[in-house]
């Protein structure tokens, strides 16, 4: 009985009254017949049934195996077809060189990337001997297909990775699909994939900062367990990574922090947690996204210099200690190590970044209008000055014992190129208008007492005695006893008149600790003195690697336009996001193999339009609830903020610096700030799609889809490289700022 109301609670009949059933005859008085069924038909059926649910059961593994598939092709399809140094690989492939010959170089980014360039040229076998000179035509000898294949590894990795984060996002599974089609299908990531360049390691740094961060998120009810720990870990790891290829991965960084506030505020606000968990909840964070991303920054640099043993061009950007250490460095070797009247010196400024004291003939254009002073990196004949006695020591005999220079002298300073002293006078220096300016005036006898400069030492790393200056070792300030203001170069560029050096000043603060105003000698020759060798000392590790990085901050920061050159590579922030505007790699020779920075245009305009229409649809659900109305539960409010809210707060966070900063700028500036562009499209599409029956939402997707690769298709060309005339690629021309068949 029990059994026959269960059968009529499912909707089935019991058994007993099922067979009375099949006999019963009808209105007719024909027998119900059961239609005989096909059982091919059924096992065809079940068979299909089944395929797709092992497809659909496997769906994780083998969508990201499919796509990874085709960002091999797409990424390493013809990559060696052009044989010439192509745009940045200039810069990169030679800075691998210098480190595959173990030479001293500076540039404005940190080093990992440029380590792992010269470790895909350590792979291909190649010895570091090629210079890299834009547009000349690689050896035969260099591999350069391998080296660019390796970078090209970095823009692979970056679809799967997108695959996996939308994943972890909540996105519905034809959204994941959209967001890992438009990073596959998108052409600039292609083409900037293709060369020996930083971007594919900065752009795989980025998405896998994100991939980690979003897999931490979905821990957060399992805290303190392993995997917890292992996603924790990784986001720091990959923090790490990014900021260690560019600074710009301070931007990725800037999110996960805006992430970390936010959580432990909301942990802080739980009353029930207890006080020590929220502490470890604290360090934990502190560790995994502070100090590892730190120490991996910092083990970058510790490579760097443990690498770097020669003497290079970038050695005047290193302090005096450092160079003296380098191979091949003329720092400190044969120098007399006690500096004496009639001694012919180069001044290094000891503030992080300093340069060497420097004068050229060129005048200030205002102001005073004497001969510039300034600070500059680079080593030549300008940078030399003599210690002279000041103009009350009557007394001097050049030919007589050398008199040493110590604290509290008085000397003079002349320029070795141009005779001319070493000068400031009551007149704004030209850029910090609190200082004065400091000139190169007069000669040996044509002066006055503002050509005077008394030394005051503040240390030595070799000995306690101030009677004399040492080489390299003794730090020291230059008073003008006139004006009391002391000599100072603060890593504050001129204008173009000056080159972009260093603008030296005299500060009236006495600040015996301003790094800045502390100078030492670095090259000395004086053929009355003995030779000696100071490079024994060495100079700390943390002293290095924040000088170093003031330096590359200061350098980069100079980087502005110069309204005196044309650049035609150069773009405005404002064009990138409506894709107004592409970069030649190359040359537009018809002999050459031509390549087009430029994005699939759906990807671009329809994902900047996203980052408006989100915004739009929370601010209309935040009008909604304060009218009372209850739209969303709270998975949906958690949707909207973490996979809406915070892929367009990646955005403005890689976007608005651009708008801000001075330095001259690029279309591959914009990449990483299109991933979260990206990101935002895919959960504006799914959220839209989601609640649409089937019929709706495949076909909207599929239009997507099809629209996306036929783009990527037809714009294939100017990722794989153009040959022949350019006259036969004007189809691509969709806009006169597209310069591709100019």
């Amino acid at each position: 009985m029990a059994d026959n109301k269960a059968a009529l609670a499912s909707g089935a009949a019991p058994a007993g009254e099922a067979a009375r059933r099949r006999n019963v005859p009808t209105t007719s008085g024909a027998l119900t017949q059961q239609p005989e069924l096909d059982e091919k038909k059924i096992h065809a059926k079940k068979k299909g049934s089944s395929l797709l649910d092992t497809l659909d059961q496997w769906e994780f593994l083998i969508a990201p195996i499919i796509f990874t598939a085709l960002a091999l092709f797409t990424r390493l399809y013809k990559i060696g077809l052009s044989p010439i140094v192509t745009w940045d690989e200039a810069h990169f492939g030679k800075f691998g060189s210098h480190y595959i010959k173990r030479e001293l170089f500076f540039d404005v980014h940190p080093p990992l990337g440029k380590i792992l360039v010269g470790l895909s040229g350590v792979l291909a076998g190649y010895n570091g001997s090629f210079e890299f000179k834009s547009g000349e035509t690689y050896p035969e000898e260099l591999d350069y297909t391998f080296m660019r294949a390796f970078n090209a590894f970095w823009g692979i990795l970056c679809v799967p990775l997108a695959y996996w984060t939308a994943k972890e996002l909540n996105l519905k599974r034809p959204a994941v699909w959209l967001v890992t089609l438009m990073v596959l299908c998108e052409n600039s990531y292609t083409t900037i994939s293709r060369f020996i360049l930083l971007d594919s390691m900065l752009l795989f740094g980025t998405v896998a900062t994100v991939f980690c961060w979003s897999k931490f998120h979905r821990q957060q009810r399992d805290s303190f367990e392993p995997e917890w720990f292992f996603w924790l870990f990784m986001t720091g790891l990959s923090l790490g990574f990014v900021c260690s290829i560019k600074l710009v991965g301070l931007f990725v960084t800037a999110l996960v922090g805006i992430y970390t506030i936010e959580d432990l505020w909301h942990k802080f606000g739980n009353t029930k947690m207890p006080a020590v968990e929220l502490a470890a909840h604290v360090s934990a964070r502190i560790f995994g996204l502070i100090a590892i991303p730190f120490l991996v920054y910092l083990l970058s640099f510790a490579l760097h210099f443990a690498i770097l043993t020669r003497s290079g061009p970038g050695d005047a950007q290193m302090s005096s200690l450092f160079q003296a250490n380098l191979e091949g460095s003329e720092i400190g070797r044969n120098s007399p190590l006690e500096v004496a009247i009639g001694s012919k010196v180069t001044l290094k400024n000891m503030g992080y970044g300093g340069g060497l004291l420097h004068s050229h003939v060129q005048t200030f254009p205002e102001g005073s209008t004497q001969q510039q002073v300034t600070c500059y990196h680079h080593k030549d004949a300008n940078n030399e000055w003599w210690f002279y006695p000041n103009r009350g020591d009557a007394d001097y005999d050049p030919e007589a014992d050398p008199r040493f220079i110590g604290h509290g002298d008085t000397i003079r300073l002349i320029h070795s190129q141009t005779g001319r002293n070493l000068h400031t006078h009551d007149i704004s220096a030209p850029v910090t208008k609190s200082q004065k300016e400091v000139s190169c005036y007069g000669n040996l006898t044509v002066g006055d007492d503002k050509d005077h400069w008394q030394v005051e030492v503040v240390k030595d790393v070799a000995s306690r005695d101030r009677s004399k200056i040492r080489t390299l070792t003794t730090a020291f300030r230059l008073r003008n006893p006139v004006m009391g203001c002391y000599l100072r170069a603060a890593n504050v560029n001129l204008p173009q008149w000056g080159f972009k050096q260093i603008e030296v000043t005299c500060d009236k603060s006495n600040n015996p600790r301003d790094a800045f105003t502390h100078w030492n000698v670095e090259m000395h020759n004086n053929e009355k003195l003995p030779p000696a060798d100071p490079g024994k000392y060495k100079s700390p590790f943390f002293h290095d690697f924040i000088h170093l990085n003031v330096a590359m901050m200061t350098s980069n920061n100079a980087l502005v336009p110069d309204p005196d050159k044309q650049d035609d590579l150069a773009s405005q922030w404002w064009q990138w996001p409506i894709l107004n505007v592409g970069l030649r790699m190359c040359g537009w020779d018809d002999k050459i193999v031509k390549y087009f920075l430029l994005g699939n245009p759906f990807v671009y305009w329809v994902s900047t339009a996203s980052l408006g229409a989100v915004g739009l649809v929370t601010f209309w659900y935040i009008l909604r609830w304060q009218r009372g109305f209850k739209d969303l539960s709270q998975d949906d409010i958690d949707q909207i903020h973490y996979s809406g809210l915070y892929p367009v707060l990646g955005w403005f966070l890689h976007y608005l610096p651009f708008v801000i900063m001075a330095r001259v700028t690029y279309v591959h500036h914009y990449y990483p700030a299109l991933y979260f562009a990206i990101l935002t499209l895919g959960f504006l599409v799914d959220w839209t799609l989601r609640t649409q029956k089937k019929s709706i939402a495949y076909p909207a997707y599929g239009v997507l889809y099809s629209i996306i690769i036929g783009l990527y298709i037809f714009f294939i060309p100017i990722c794989w490289g153009m040959t022949g005339s350019n006259q036969q690629y004007k189809y691509m021309k969709w806009s006169d700022s597209w310069r591709i068949s100019d």
